[in-house]
């Protein structure tokens, strides 16, 4: 037990030994790059503000164009020998590297998996509903897995299964695709259904569809205030009355 401690010790030892050992040759732990006299390097290949080269220049001769054009000095590749600086607004790049990162997040599609589990002898108005779910899945732009169960003597009947399987199939048509066909796995049967839309398009019809149903509440609500208005109006000559 001492023994394996001391290799532990030993070896996060070593651990901070090589990172002490990288900060002290010039390497950084964090993930922002370094800025203005966070710098500490005696020359620099500087770019200016609108891309151009400047070329090798001294880091104080850098620092001081920063300061002459009201901006920083950002080290953009530390690995460079000399490394690459450029004069740019650091909060500026920050933020609108963030707001891209942000937007890019919400562009990104992920295809998710749903899985739908259906029994051999299922009911109607189950089927239904279960339907439903699959259509929704699938105008999602997600796949859907479908799983029939099958308990008992029903192990001996697979082409139950496999019928409800291809009459889903058929039913979705429309809206999917077989991607994976029907195979036995134990007590289960299972087939994958893929989406015709991809999921970025399915996101793209969301959020227009989204934008169009707001528009028609504003709109809604408009024509409601203008009704409002009106009926104001038509009633208010009834409401006076005559001192003759």
């Amino acid at each position: 037990m001492f023994q394996v401690r001391l290799v532990c010790l030993n070896r996060r030892y070593a651990a901070v030994c090589q990172r002490a050992v990288w900060c002290y040759r010039g390497g950084s732990i964090s993930a922002e790059p370094r800025i203005n006299d966070r710098i500490r390097v005696p020359e620099v290949r500087l770019v200016g503000p609108s891309g151009e080269q400047v070329g090798i220049v001294p880091l104080a001769k850098a620092l001081e164009l920063a300061q002459e054009y009201d901006l920083d000095l950002v080290e953009v590749a530390a690995t460079a020998r000399p490394p690459v600086c450029k004069l740019m607004d650091y909060g500026k790049f920050k933020y609108e590297s963030a707001m891209k990162a942000r937007e890019a997040r919400k562009n990104q599609a992920h295809t998710v998996i749903k899985e739908m589990k259906l029994r051999p002898k299922i009911d109607p108005h189950d089927y239904d509903t279960k339907k439903g779910h699959v259509v929704r899945f699938l105008k999602q732009g997600d796949k859907v897995k479908i799983t029939i169960m099958f308990r008992g003597r029903e192990q001996s009947r697979p082409e139950l299964g496999f019928r409800l399987l291809q009459r889903l199939a058929s039913d979705v048509e429309d809206l999917g695709f077989i991607e994976s066909n029907p195979k036995q796995d134990g007590r289960n049967m299972i087939m994958v259904l893929g989406p015709h839309k991809k999921k970025t398009e399915a996101m793209a019809e969301a959020r227009e569809a989204q934008a169009a149903r707001k528009a028609e509440r504003q709109g809604n609500a408009a024509e409601g205030s203008e009704d409002e208005v009106a009926e104001a109006e038509a009633e208010a000559p009834a409401e006076t009355t005559s001192d003759a």
